[in-house]
């Protein structure tokens, strides 16, 4: 196992040597995140231009290997509690803060993800938090729902992403021809089935530029529309790039500061929604 620090920018999936499980320093997190990697492919079926992920192809999660995903699982977790690992960790952060299904692609591809949370479920300790990382495209097939519904009896925390809230702007951000509509259909399935479902959107410059007043304003109608409608999101995790992007796009690409992010911030929790800020 590697005796490389660990630090919030570098997310490397190879860190442990393992094929499922990473150990990453969360920003958002704000501790020690177990990452469980479904898309060991880098296949996904989107394509966001800040995307982390090197050689990202369109596709789907391969068949997970569960047995392994549990021997690598249970092994971590017991190196984290009773082992040494936490040394590569900046001391502030050494704490295990959640398990989190992310990875390199949309880990709900994986046909075995209810198998997953119920393996996860068992594994961990109760009060650990189980958090899915989403694009939420998914949402309609049963075992997604049904994964979701024992994520929420797990402490279970779905972070589903919306990081522009208009049919151009997902095509330009997430390079998808989604519909909004589609959008607000699998958020309220989410929020259905795992009530502790927030917006996790990254907000970023492209070419020079900051996301326009429209792109707020569409934004903002959107959660306005999905509010009035009953469909209510635990909060925002609103964050800005922290490590480069391996897309095409990377050098059209820059952050965003806390002092430009925040004014956004302001207008979101002025329609009584929480927000969770990070650069």
């Amino acid at each position: 196992m590697s005796e490389t620090p660990l630090n919030i920018y570098d997310h490397d999936r190879a860190s442990a040597g393992l094929r499922y499980v990473y150990p990453v320093v969360s920003r958002r997190a704000g501790g020690v995140s177990i990452g469980i990697n479904l898309n060991t492919n880098n296949a996904c079926n989107w394509r966001c231009i800040y995307c982390q992920v090197p050689d990202l192809k369109l596709g789907s999660a391969p068949p997970v290997d569960l047995p392994l995903l549990e021997k690598e699982l249970s092994g971590f977790l017991h190196e984290l509690q009773h082992g040494d690992f936490m040394q590569r960790v900046p001391p502030e952060a050494r704490r295990i803060n959640d398990i989190a299904l992310s990875g390199n692609g949309e880990p709900t591809s994986a046909q075995e993800f209810p198998e997953v949370i119920e393996l996860i479920g068992r594994l961990k300790p109760a009060d650990l938090k189980l958090v899915l990382i989403t694009n939420g495209s998914l949402m309609q097939r049963d075992y997604v729902q049904q994964a979701l519904r024992r994520m929420a009896q797990f402490n279970g925390e779905v972070w589903f992403k919306l990081d522009r809230a208009s049919e151009a702007g997902m095509l330009r951000v997430n390079d998808t021809k989604s519909k909004m509509a589609l959008v607000r259909t699998n958020l309220a399935t989410a929020v259905s089935c795992c009530p502790n479902t927030w917006l996790q959107t990254c907000w970023f410059a492209l070419d020079g530029e900051a996301p326009s007043k429209q792109d707020e304003d569409d934004y903002l109608d959107f959660i306005v529309a999905c509010m009035r409608d009953g469909i209510k999101p635990g909060g925002v995790l609103l964050y800005g790039l922290a490590r480069p992007s391996l897309q095409p796009e990377a050098i059209q690409l820059s952050a965003l500061s806390m002092q430009q992010l925040e004014p956004f911030a302001a207008r979101i929790r002025a329609l009584g929604m929480e927000v969770r800020l990070a650069v």
